[in-house]
This record gives C-alpha cells, sequence and structure tokens, in this order.
C-alpha cells in the first residue's frame, strides 16, 4: 500500500517556504516536556525535529517523536549512524513508520567525545549517505541488509545535515550533492554564526544548482546557556563563532541580558541570511530554552503560515 506524502514533503514539492524547530528530548522519562513543547509550536512551525542523544543520553528519539505525533505536530526524527549499526537503523525506521512517523533526518551524530559519554564506543557502521541511499529504496532493495526489498517500507521524507563550517568546502559541498542523490529531499544547515562563511558556502551551493534539487534550511540556534559555555571553552570546534560574536555577549553582565542579546543577534542572523536567493527556510533550536525559540519565532515574524 502505497502512504500518502507527508505535509512536511508536500510543502518542499510545492516550494513553499519552511519552518522548522528541533528539541533534545528530556533527559529522564518524564513525557510532559516533550509534550509542552509540542502543543506550543503547534500551528508556528510546519514541523519539529527531535534529536538522538545529541550530546548525553536522553529519552529515546523515536519515543519523543511519537509523543510530538501524539499532539498533532508533524515530527522529523533524528536517526544517528554513530550508535546503531545497519540492522538497527533499519529496524529504527520500520518501528517509526509502524508509529506514523515518516520524516526522517539522517545524521553522524556529534562524536561521543563531544558529550558527556565519551567512554562509549561508537558504531558508524554505515555513513549518512549510505543510509539515506538505504531508507529511500527499503522497498525494492534492502541490499544493505542482503534483502531484496522489504514489502511495505516507506516511502519517507528524508532529511540530512548540511556543514557550511567544515573544511575542506568544496568536499562539503561535494557531500550534499551525495546526499541530494541518495534521496534527502531536505538539509539542515549547523547552526551559522560565521556569517561570511556561510555566505561562501551558499555561493559554491548555488553554482551547482544544489537548492534546486533540494529544500535547503539555515539553522539558528541563539547562543543561550550551556551551548555558549561549550563553545567560549572550545569544546565544540565547529560551527564556528566569530569572535566579535562572543565579544558581543561576554559584554553583558548578566543571564538575562546575555540571553536578551543571544535572541537578537539570532534575529539579526535571519534577516540577513533571508536575502539569499533559493534559501527555503530555517531550523530554529536553543539548546533546551524554548521560550527563546518561541521567541525568536514570534519577532522574526517567520511563524508557519
Amino acid at each position: 500500500m502505497i502512504q500518502q506524502a507527508t505535509s512536511l514533503q508536500e510543502r518542499i514539492a510545492r516550494g513553499e517556504t519552511i519552518l522548522l524547530a528541533e528539541i533534545s528530548p528530556p533527559r529522564g522519562v518524564d513525557p510532559a516536556p516533550v509534550r509542552d513543547a509540542a502543543r506550543r509550536l503547534a500551528g508556528k512551525v510546519h514541523a519539529l525535529g527531535v534529536s538522538d542523544n545529541r550530546d548525553r543520553v536522553s529519552m529515546a528519539a523515536l519515543a519523543a517523536a511519537s509523543l510530538v505525533a501524539a499532539e498533532g505536530l508533524e515530527p522529523i526524527l533524528h536517526v544517528t549512524t554513530r550508535d546503531r549499526n545497519r540492522v538497527a537503523l533499519v529496524s529504527e525506521a520500520l518501528g517509526a513508520q509502524a508509529l506514523g512517523i515518516r520524516n526522517l533526518l539522517c545524521t553522524s551524530g556529534t562524536h561521543q567525545t563531544l558529550g558527556h559519554f565519551g567512554a562509549a564506543r561508537n558504531v558508524y557502521d554505515v555513513d549518512s549517505v549510505q543510509l539515506i541511499q538505504t531508507y529511500a529504496n527499503l522497498r525494492s532493495d534492502c541490499g544493505l541488509l542482503g534483502e531484496s526489498g522489504i514489502d511495505g517500507a516507506g516511502p519517507f521524507c528524508l532529511g540530512a545535515v548540511a556543514a557550511p563550517y567544515a573544511d575542506p568546502l568544496e568536499v562539503q559541498v561535494s557531500r550534499l550533492e551525495k546526499k541530494t542523490r541518495a534521496g534527502a529531499k531536505f538539509l539542515v544547515t549547523q547552526p551559522a554564526y560565521d556569517l561570511d562563511r556561510f555566505d561562501a558556502w551558499w555561493k559554491d551551493v548555488t553554482r551547482r544548482g544544489i537548492h534546486r534539487q533540494v529544500a535547503i534550511l539555515a539553522g539558528i540556534q541563539p547562543l543561550c546557556g550551556g551551548l555558549l559555555a561549550d563553545v567560549q571553552a572550545g569544546k565544540r570546534p565547529l560551527p564556528r563563532v566569530p569572535q566579535a560574536t562572543l565579544d558581543r555577549l561576554a559584554l553583558k553582565s548578566d543571564h538575562a541580558t546575555q540571553r536578551a542579546s543571544a535572541i537578537q543577534i539570532a534575529l539579526e542572523t535571519i534577516e540577513r541570511l533571508s536575502r539569499l536567493a533559493g534559501l527555503r527556510g530555517f531550523c530554529i533550536s536553543a539548546d533546551g530554552d524554548l521560550d527563546a525559540v518561541l521567541t525568536v519565532i514570534d519577532k522574526s515574524g517567520l511563524g508557519s503560515n
């Protein structure tokens, strides 16, 4: 039975502007924070991404995505190759489909040494390009597992991550072409801070016409709270944060003022990137600060329509 395209996939196909938000599941078992986020974001964003143990051990992303769907907001399940082999990755997609979740963002994941679980072993049985290709063809060809295909699997609306700040730039852009050919329908960039570098990356992306083949969304993440501390401590080499931005935030004497400045910088970033011809939208996150996400959405005028 062929299933109907997801609302996100239909919006992509129509060439419309897209606004996403992203949350990290809670560290505990209480579903209330996920349900609350979904309720507050419903009607403001077109879909809500759910990260997969990005930098800490959290509630399973699949469980959290199911909670989001139950609140009437379309989820995007992040699936990370860092922690699962090909058997578990395919099983995850089948389980997601059984729960009505067919937007999947395929990513390698943040290396475990950059999170709180540095002693954990990674897997990386397949890379994100192979995972996209596998999910795109599950019904007809599951050669990754030695299967001819899995009847009824998919279709999925597949996404991936774009890395404007990784070097060499040419290799990163070529990798985007591979992800697009493999079956990605949308790409979400790392959070945009160094806008000059983002412009250089975008120039190469548009020169190759990638923006005409896939919906590209700019990641926006205000430097509120813990993320700012991580960046200042040098724990995250990417994405690059200009010293001028860090200096601007460091001048603030208290958390509330610093947070307001971080939100203002995010709004200025959205305003500038909105001028890029071919950019299809934004994905807003704020490291657990849902109020900051909602403030950015409301003040930027990006609320879904």
